[in-house]
């Protein structure tokens, strides 16, 4: 199956256009294809929240970071401020999505030059 997002007016790719991508290319009624980008992205955020890493093969992982609390500056005053430990979520392409955007360059017209 080939789902190109050529027809996106901006960059970016949204649940509502993916679920919409799913009525049209699979035939799951709206409300079907809506549950499931909702619970898909549900059971992403699930597991990250519990502190475990998401891997989807041949696209990329997902891990949770923790990070050290760290010295800062308010830009605007130049005040030292303390900055928190917090964790963030990191995003690492796979092998084979960083091949498929070298050979493919960019398909949204918005982005091309």
């Amino acid at each position: 199956m080939d789902i190109t997002v050529e027809s996106l007016e901006t960059p970016a790719l949204t649940k509502a256009q993916l679920a919409e991508l799913l009525f049209e290319k699979i035939g799951l009624n709206k409300r079907e294809s809506k549950d499931m980008i909702d619970a898909f992205f549900d059971l992403i955020s699930d597991t990250l929240v519990g502190g475990a890493d998401v891997k989807i093969s041949g696209f990329g992982n997902f891990q949770i970071r923790t990070k050290a609390p760290r010295p800062g500056r308010n830009p605007r005053t130049g005040e030292t401020i303390p900055i928190q430990a917090r964790r963030v979520v990191t995003f690492h392409a796979s092998h084979k999505l960083k091949e498929q955007i070298q050979e493919d360059g960019c398909t949204i017209p918005a982005l091309q030059d």
